[in-house]
């Protein structure tokens, strides 16, 4: 099913197959830098990145631009005065947005490296935009001289507390479960959690389901693979990741 993703005094407009933000690549003519409003189950979001809206003129039923118009305020445009500010929640969730996006770009070179050397980078880059900089391994974790994921604030909160993207967004039941998967009042004790998993985690004893976070699994799955010489196990391991991008990002839809 197809769902309209249009905008008021924005500058694009996008059509998602499964009404969600756009993962991974973006379409052909769609600006990370762009700002649109969509219709989700009848609930009105702001996203960036999307096409241009000309292309999809004839996708834009007249109701559905009703609905959008009467929510965003104002009339659908593609003039070069910019988008209208989104109010400080829409922004939250775009950032959310955006950086999970980015760790699936990351995933998607992992599952398709076509060495250990690229694998184990693209995991580096997958980890450290999940835990951010003072998280637990951030860095150069393959020890190639070069932070990839270098980054100021971690999808998930830091050891000390630091607020990451997600907790802005703690009051949506889903990404409170899914995504941060604990109330974080002991971040540390989390993160502990956390790598206690990963140091008790074999081929024959998977610790991963035990974390609520999908994040962390991510960051658990990324691990095995820099400690993997083996590429196919790269793959397999990039592939467990994917399935925790992919519940990350549904659970702003939720």
């Amino acid at each position: 099913m197809i769902r309209i993703l249009a905008v008021s005094g924005c500058s694009a407009c996008c059509v998602s197959p499964y009404g969600r933000t756009y993962r991974g690549s973006l379409p052909r003519g769609c600006r990370r830098s762009d700002v649109c409003c969509y219709v989700f189950d009848g609930a009105i979001d702001v996203v960036r990145g999307g096409p241009d809206i000309g292309s999809l003129k004839p996708l834009i039923r007249t109701a559905a631009v009703a609905v959008i118009l009467a929510s965003c305020g104002g009339t659908s445009t593609t003039s070069e005065t910019g988008p209208t500010e989104p109010p400080p929640a829409a922004e939250d969730a775009s950032l959310f947005s955006e950086r999970m996006m980015a760790v699936d770009e990351a995933v998607a070179a992992w599952r398709s490296a076509a060495s250990v050397e690229a694998a184990h980078a693209a995991a580096e880059t997958a980890a450290n935009l999940v835990v951010g900089p003072n998280g637990p391994g951030y860095g150069d974790r393959n020890g190639d001289g070069v932070i990839s994921g270098e980054t100021t604030v971690g999808v998930l909160p830091g050891p000390d507390g630091t607020p990451g993207l997600a907790s802005a967004l703690a009051a949506n039941g889903c990404v409170a479960r899914d995504v941060l998967g604990g109330t974080w009042a002991d971040p540390a004790a989390e993160w502990g959690a956390m790598l206690t998993a990963i140091d008790e985690w074999r081929a024959d004893n998977n610790t991963m389901p035990t974390l609520a976070s999908h994040p962390m699994r991510i960051v658990g799955w990324a691990t095995f693979t820099l400690g993997s010489d083996a590429l196919d196990e790269a793959h397999e391991y990039g592939g467990h990741a994917k399935l925790h991008v992919d519940i990350s990002l549904s659970a702003m839809n939720c």
